[in-house]
């Protein structure tokens, strides 16, 4: 008997503030429309979260700004992946990419976000889950546009981080190459 497949993809790897935000999706059901996060409007993939999480099994784990400074990106990622891994321990997990980040057993593959429909779903859920978070949080900081930006390193982004310093959302531990880096401490 073959078993059945979780998806597994990240949103947030590369910002500058905010959480890392890792899903893995096990369907139930066909959901129509799926495709990479990425390649989808704000709108469809709002209108594509609610119609997965009815028709999945999933988990969806944060890992703060905090956390990522103090073990790194990389062991982040692979704490993430452990722990979806042994929430769906009966299932065969695939993660979008070229690495499974040292978790024996999950196998990767690149551009899965766009063939394979679980890995896609975990695609929608991370993004959509990071991104509500960082609107919320704008809230908090509305002079640095995270409800725009959400966290990457855009110019309007480093911008205010040059006029206001760093938050408490901040990856303190990332080089940001146009920032002026000893300026802030």
């Amino acid at each position: 008997m073959t078993k059945k497949l979780c998806g597994i993809d990240e949103a947030g790897r590369g910002c500058l503030a905010g959480p890392l935000v890792v899903a893995g999706v096990v369907l139930k059901a066909p959901v129509n429309g799926l495709d990479d996060s990425k390649k989808l409007t704000p709108k469809k993939r709002e209108e594509l979260f609610d119609h997965i999480q009815k028709n999945s099994l999933y988990k969806i784990i944060f890992t703060n700004n905090q956390t990522i400074d103090k073990i790194g990106l990389s062991s982040a990622l692979h704490n993430s992946i452990e722990e979806i891994k042994n929430h769906f321990s009966n299932y065969k997990i695939l993660m979008d990419g070229n690495t499974n980040f040292g978790v024996k057993g999950v196998e990767w593959m690149i551009k899965a976000d766009t063939k394979v429909a679980e890995v896609s779903a975990a695609s929608i859920l991370a993004k959509v889950s990071r991104d509500r978070y960082m609107v919320k949080i704008s809230q908090k900081y509305p002079e640095y546009g995270f409800d725009r930006h959400k966290g990457y390193g855009t110019k309007e982004h480093i911008d205010m981080i040059q006029k206001y310093g760093y938050t408490s959302l901040h990856r303190k531990s990332f080089y940001i190459k146009n920032l002026k880096q000893g300026s802030l401490f």
